[in-house]
């Protein structure tokens, strides 16, 4: 028990604010920026994968798109088989997201981190990771479906879901339910938050495209930094290998 309070002396926390949060992802950042990477590369290898299982160009698209005003999207060949593989492949890596907000604790802590603490999700509340994750998925989804401003406003209501399921090992419907009520009674600071913490995350897209696997990580540093701001600091949790 000692050593639990030792590690609770370490760390900082954020203020209630948005440029608070911000800077305080930044800092930590600092720390998993490798692991980020890391992250990303998988990601982006599953997704070619991905496309050259289905057959789906997304190269070709783009310039489709660029020579043709009629463009039809849904008519693209692979596409419908491409979407379901890749919404599943996300589903299925987000216990990989999660394992870097759990390295951000670590290091918040001044734990010292391993390479294998990016997979905690997979040994660790994995079932409900992936049922919050699917939720997530179909209520972004039902947002960009009506349109795409819809989930500037939803999305804030999930910022901080990861965290709880991780650190809090609860349920998917309490992550939820949890998130969106703590979002509701803050919703300012979660809303600038969680827009300034997107618009970080691409900007790898927009300043450079092979960028984004430098920024793209920075939302789930966002979504620890909002936890501890609104949550405190939480206990590092110690597991068994």
């Amino acid at each position: 028990m000692s050593e639990f309070n030792e590690f609770d002396q370490q760390g900082s926390v954020p203020n209630r604010d948005t440029g608070s949060i911000i800077s305080h992802a930044f800092e930590m950042y600092k720390g998993v920026f490798g692991y980020g990477i890391v992250a990303m590369i998988i990601y982006l290898l599953g997704g070619s994968l991905i496309q050259m299982l289905t057959g789906f160009d997304s190269a070709a698209v783009v310039e489709d798109i660029k020579s043709s005003g009629n463009f039809n999207l849904w008519s693209t060949p692979g596409l419908p088989v491409y979407m379901g593989a890749s919404s599943l492949f996300n589903i299925l890596l987000s216990p990989l997201y999660v394992g870097l907000i759990y390295m951000v604790n670590k290091y918040n802590t001044k734990n010292p981190i391993e390479f294998s603490d990016l997979f905690i999700g997979y040994r660790q509340n994995f079932v409900n990771i992936l049922i919050y994750s699917l939720l997530s998925w179909l209520i972004t989804s039902f947002s960009l479906a009506l349109c795409i401003l819809p989930i500037i406003f939803v999305y804030p209501f999930l910022l901080i879901g990861y965290p709880i399921l991780l650190f809090e090992n609860a349920s998917a419907t309490d992550a939820l339910s949890k998130s969106f009520n703590i979002a509701k009674e803050n919703y300012g600071t979660f809303l600038l938050t969680g827009f300034l913490g997107f618009l970080i995350s691409i900007a790898g897209v927009i300043l450079c495209g092979i960028g984004v696997i430098l920024t793209a990580p920075f939302i789930m540093i966002v979504m620890y930094s909002t936890y501890c701001a609104f949550l405190g600091k939480p206990r590092q949790i110690m597991y068994s290998k």
